[in-house]
């Protein structure tokens, strides 16, 4: 009998275990959403690239003073985003203009600040809003529904156990995930409605929450 044959009727002969249990659980918790992004930009377009690129920097420049006075690590953080330049084509191939955008990304915990600033900046316009958790808040609060999916998972094992006449389990193999689900992004309809109430106040600031869910997965082995 070669090797792996005699392997093969060795393993076979192995009992497989019995009293091992697949099993599931999971917490939630509702997050009132602690960190604000906004994107601002603008567009520009003409016959000459220098130009149109001149006049980009000068509106994107104008933007960025403004953002900078604001400016408090944490709270409102400040940078620059896309900027590009490219082509328009006629109708027979040939450059007809030149077309280019840049972006200003402006985020952080100081939402009323930042719906200040926004109404402040008059060169760029409004592209995105969004909201979601801080790694500081998403951390502690993952560290809270963990604890709580655990016990449940835990609890669950242990009714198991006893509705199946065991005394107790071991656990075999545990896998704990931690996700965040933000809920719906603001339409870009009510962005444009949002920079409308804007132009001569601050930005309307409506965070809303996220979701943080736990989920605990894995068998455990069923003891006498």
């Amino acid at each position: 009998m070669s090797l792996g044959a005699a392997a093969a009727v060795q393993a076979a002969d192995v009992p497989q275990p019995t009293g091992v249990v697949s099993l599931t659980a999971s917490a939630d918790l509702e997050v009132a959403k602690d960190l604000m992004s906004v994107t601002l930009t603008t567009s520009r377009d003409g016959t000459d690239a220098n130009v149109v690129q001149v006049a980009l920097k000068q509106a994107l420049d104008a933007a960025l003073a403004e953002a900078k006075k604001a400016a408090k690590p944490g709270q409102v953080d400040v940078r620059t985003g896309n900027f590009s330049l490219y082509p328009r084509y006629g109708n027979k191939g040939q450059i007809s203009g030149w077309q280019g955008t840049a972006e200003l990304l402006l985020e952080g915990k100081d939402m009323p600040a930042l719906g200040q600033l926004v109404g402040r900046i008059t060169t760029l316009t409004i592209g995105r809003v969004s909201f979601g958790l801080s790694r500081e808040a998403r951390e502690k609060n993952e560290s809270d529904v963990s604890a709580r999916a655990i016990a449940a998972y835990k609890a669950k094992a242990a009714e198991i156990a006893k509705q199946f006449g065991y005394s107790g389990y071991v656990i075999r193999e545990v896998n704990v995930q931690a996700n965040e689900q933000q809920g719906n992004p603001i339409p870009m309809m009510r962005v444009q409605a949002m920079a409308k109430s804007a132009e001569d106040s601050s930005l309307p600031v409506e965070a809303g929450k996220a979701q943080v869910i736990v989920t605990v997965t894995g068998t455990v082995q069923l003891t006498k």
